[in-house]
């Protein structure tokens, strides 16, 4: 069996950034619940404001 130099070798393959495996919590998106509610807060009054320039 000849090796081809269109494929890439084993090492490349277990070595490239698509085939490691994901870090535990490194995507998590913690946030307080009082985080939560300001920005919930926040939005609303966004709303709030928007539908009224819509109304005028």
């Amino acid at each position: 069996m000849s090796n081809n130099q269109n494929q890439v070798s084993k090492a490349d393959v277990q070595s490239s950034e698509l085939n490691k495996l994901p870090v535990p919590g490194q995507e998590d998106t913690e946030f307080s619940a009082e985080e939560a509610a300001e920005a919930f807060e926040n939005n609303q009054s966004a709303n709030h404001s928007a539908q009224n320039e819509e109304q005028e």
